[in-house]
C-alpha cells in the first residue's frame, strides 16, 4: 500500500527532453518508475533512449499531454518546464484528464499558482508542489528528484514541506522504511498540505507512524494540528524547521517568512504539541522520537 502513487501508476514527463528532465527521468526509470512517455510538442514522434539495466529503454515524445494520455493511459504528470511555461503546462495536464501533477519547478509565480491550482481544483485534480522534490513510494515508483536508494519499503509515512530534509529523515529511518514519502513544497500557495497527507496516512493500513515536518511562515503547521487532534489515531512525530530565523526575513523558501508571533517555529511546535504530536528540536531527535514509536 502506498498514498497517492504504486507501482500501477503510468507516469508522463512533461518537459522530458530537456536537461532536468532527462536527468531525472533516467533516475526514476532507474527506480523502477513506470514512466510511459514524454511530452515536448516541437519533439513529437520522437523517442529518448534511456539507460536501465544493462540495456536501454526508449521512451515516446507526445505532442500533448492529450495524444500521451490517449495513448498510454497516463494517470501521473511530472511537470520539469521553466517558471514561464509552468501554468500552461499544469492547465494542459488538467485539460487531459491526468488525476495526479507533480510540479517540480522553483520560482513559480504566486499568482500563476493560485491560478492553475484553483483550475485543478475545480476539475478534481490532486497537484503537488510547486517548488516540491516530488513523492516516493519506494520499491514501486518514484516522480520527482527524491533519490530513491536512500531507503526501501516499510512503515513510516513522511510528509515535508523541505526537500532535504526529506531525504535526511529518510536516511535516518532507512532501517525502518517507508510506505511513502511526499515533499509538498514551501511555496505559499502549494497543492497538496500537511493535512491531505496526513489524512491519506491516517487511512492508509500499511502506515504505523506518521512524521511531519514543517517550517517558519504561515499557519500550514496550526491548521495540521488542529486536523491531528480530531482526526488522526496514528502516532505523529513532527520537526520544524527555523528556529534561529530572524523575524521578517523571508528564509530559503518564498512561504517561510515570520510576522511577529505568528509563523515562528515556537508557536507550531506548542500547537502540534498541544495537539499529541512529538516535537524534536533537531531533524536527528526527531528520527529519534520516530525510532522509538516504532520499536515500541
Amino acid at each position: 500500500m502506498a498514498i497517492f502513487l504504486t507501482e500501477a501508476s503510468k507516469v508522463i514527463v512533461q518537459g522530458m527532453t530537456g536537461s532536468e528532465g532527462t536527468k531525472h527521468t533516467t533516475r526514476m526509470l532507474a527506480s523502477g518508475t513506470n514512466v510511459v512517455g514524454g511530452v515536448n510538442p516541437r519533439k513529437a514522434g520522437t523517442s529518448v533512449s534511456f539507460p536501465q539495466g544493462e540495456g536501454t529503454v526508449d521512451v515516446p515524445v507526445f505532442g500533448s499531454v492529450a495524444d500521451a494520455v490517449a495513448q498510454t493511459g497516463a494517470d501521473v504528470s511530472v511537470i520539469f518546464v521553466p517558471p514561464a511555461h509552468t501554468k500552461g503546462a499544469v492547465v494542459e495536464a488538467v485539460d487531459a484528464g491526468v488525476p495526479l501533477v507533480v510540479i517540480i519547478t522553483e520560482g513559480v509565480p504566486v499568482a500563476d499558482t493560485a491560478e492553475f491550482f484553483a483550475y485543478a481544483q475545480d476539475k478534481g485534480v490532486r497537484l503537488i508542489g510547486p517548488n516540491c522534490p516530488g513523492l516516493i513510494s519506494p520499491g514501486k515508483s518514484n516522480v520527482g528528484i527524491i533519490p530513491a536508494d536512500i531507503t526501501g519499503p516499510g512503515r513510516v509515512g513522511l510528509v515535508s514541506k523541505s526537500g532535504t530534509l526529506t531525504y535526511q529523515m529518510m536516511y535516518e529511518l532507512r532501517d525502518f522504511g517507508f510506505s511513502s514519502a511526499v515533499g509538498i513544497g514551501g511555496d505559499p500557495i502549494i497543492g497538496t498540505t500537511h493535512i491531505d497527507a496526513l489524512a491519506a496516512f491516517e487511512a492508509d493500513p500499511d502506515t504505523d507512524v506518521i512524521v511531519m515536518i514543517g517550517e517558519i511562515g504561515g499557519d500550514a503547521e496550526e491548521r495540521a494540528a488542529e486536523y491531528i487532534k480530531a482526526h488522526v489515531t496514528k502516532p505523529v512525530v513532527g520537526y520544524v524547521a527555523g528556529f534561529t530565523a530572524p523575524e521578517g526575513k523571508t528564509m530559503g523558501h518564498a512561504g517561510a517568512i515570520v510576522s511577529g508571533s505568528s509563523g515562528t517555529a515556537q508557536a507550531k511546535k506548542e500547537a502540534l504539541e498541544a495537539a499529541g504530536v512529538r516535537v524534536g528540536k533537531t531533524p536527528s531527535e526527531t528520527a529519534a522520537l520516530a525510532r522509538e514509536l516504532l520499536s515500541a
